[in-house]
C-alpha cells in the first residue's frame, strides 16, 4: 500500500531569472535518469505564445543533487531535441520524453506533435540517441517509430520506456475519438503497451490496458510502471472528456496493478495522493512519474493547468 507525503513544488521555470527564452513557462511530464551524484529530470516547456496565441513546445532537463533533490545543479542551455522540419510529425513540439540507457547509449522515446485544421493537433512517437550523456539527442530520422494504424488512428503519445526481465516495454497512449466540448474538439485517449528486444523496434499489444472509471470517454495519460514487492504497479492520470480544465472535471491520478504487465486491475482507492486544499496543485494533479532512489520511492507530478507552474515531488510512505 502506497501513501504519499507531498514535499512541495520542486521546479518551476518561470521562477528562474536567467532561463532561456524558449523555457518561458510550463515544466510538463517530468521523467528521471539517475546518475552517480545527481538526478536528471527531463520535462517539456514552452516559449511565450505567438501573436495568434499559438504555442510550440521543447524538451529540456534540470539536474538536481542526488542528496538534496531541491538543489538545482544544472539546467539545459538548449532543447534536448530540435523541432522537426516543415511538414514533419514533430514540427511544432516534442512532449513528452522518456530516456533509458541501452548498451551504453542514452535513448529517448518522445512524442512529436504537429498542428491540424479540423482538430488542434496530432501526435506520434519518435526516437533519438545521445552522444553527450543525455544532454542532447539526435533523431533517428524525420519520421516516427510508432505511428497511426487502423486500430490507433491518431494521438500516439506519452511514451514511458521500461525494462523488465530483459524485455523493453513502452507504455503509451493512443487516441480513440475526438469529442466536441461546445465548439472545441477535445481528444479521448487510452493506455496501451508495446514490447521490444532492442528498445527501438516495437510490437504493439493492441489492447487497452486500463478500464475507464468516470465515464466511457475518460481520457487516460502518463502511464508509469515499476516493480515493487512482487507486483507491477502503474500510476497514471485521467480526466473527463469535457470541462477538464476545471477542478471538478480535471486531471486526477489513478492506480492499477498487474502480475504479468498485460492484465491490470484498477483500484484508485490505493492512490493516496490528491489535490491540495490550496496552492499550485489545488485544482488538478497529473502526469505522475515514479522512481526509486537510495532506498526511497518518489513521485514527480504536475499541478494546476497541467504543469504551467512546474512539477512537484512526493515521497512514498509504506504501511
Amino acid at each position: 500500500m502506497f501513501h504519499w507525503k507531498k514535499m512541495g513544488n520542486l521546479f518551476n521555470p518561470s521562477t528562474i531569472i536567467d532561463r532561456p527564452i524558449w523555457m518561458h513557462e510550463f515544466a510538463q511530464a517530468p521523467a528521471t535518469l539517475v546518475f552517480d551524484t545527481f538526478v536528471r529530470i527531463y520535462f517539456s516547456c514552452r516559449p511565450a505564445p505567438d501573436s495568434k496565441g499559438q504555442y510550440v513546445s521543447y524538451s529540456a532537463f534540470v539536474d538536481v543533487d542526488r542528496k538534496d533533490l531541491f538543489k538545482v545543479l544544472k539546467m539545459s542551455s538548449e532543447p534536448i531535441l530540435q523541432l522537426g522540419s516543415l511538414g514533419t510529425f514533430d514540427e511544432f513540439g516534442t512532449y513528452p520524453v522518456s530516456v533509458i540507457k541501452i548498451n551504453n547509449q542514452y535513448n529517448a522515446s518522445y512524442a512529436g506533435w504537429t498542428r491540424c485544421e479540423s482538430v488542434p493537433f496530432n501526435v506520434a512517437i519518435g526516437h533519438g540517441i545521445s552522444a553527450d550523456n543525455g544532454e542532447t539527442f539526435v533523431k533517428s530520422g524525420s519520421g516516427p517509430i510508432l505511428s497511426y494504424t487502423p486500430d490507433e488512428p491518431f494521438i500516439l503519445s506519452g511514451p514511458k520506456i521500461r525494462k523488465f526481465n530483459d524485455v523493453y516495454y513502452l507504455f503509451y497512449i493512443a487516441g480513440t475519438k475526438w469529442v466536441l466540448d461546445g465548439q472545441k474538439p477535445e481528444p479521448v485517449y487510452k493506455i496501451r503497451m508495446a514490447r521490444s528486444t532492442d528498445g527501438i523496434h516495437w510490437i504493439k499489444e493492441n489492447k487497452e490496458l486500463i478500464q475507464s472509471k468516470v465515464e466511457d470517454d475518460e481520457a487516460q495519460a502518463s502511464p508509469d510502471v515499476f516493480y515493487h514487492d512482487g507486483l507491477y504497479h502503474m500510476f497514471f492520470c485521467y480526466r473527463y472528456s469535457k470541462g477538464y480544465r476545471s477542478k471538478e472535471f480535471g486531471y486526477r491520478i489513478g492506480y492499477a496493478s498487474s502480475s504479468n504487465l498485460i492484465d491490470w486491475e484498477r483500484d484508485d482507492s490505493k492512490v493516496h495522493i490528491d489535490v491540495s486544499e490550496s496552492g499550485w496543485d489545488s485544482e488538478m494533479i497529473s502526469y505522475p512519474h515514479v522512481f526509486e532512489l537510495d532506498g526511497e520511492v518518489y513521485m514527480l507530478y504536475l499541478g494546476n493547468q497541467v504543469g504551467k507552474g512546474g512539477f512537484g515531488i512526493a515521497k512514498a510512505v509504506f504501511n
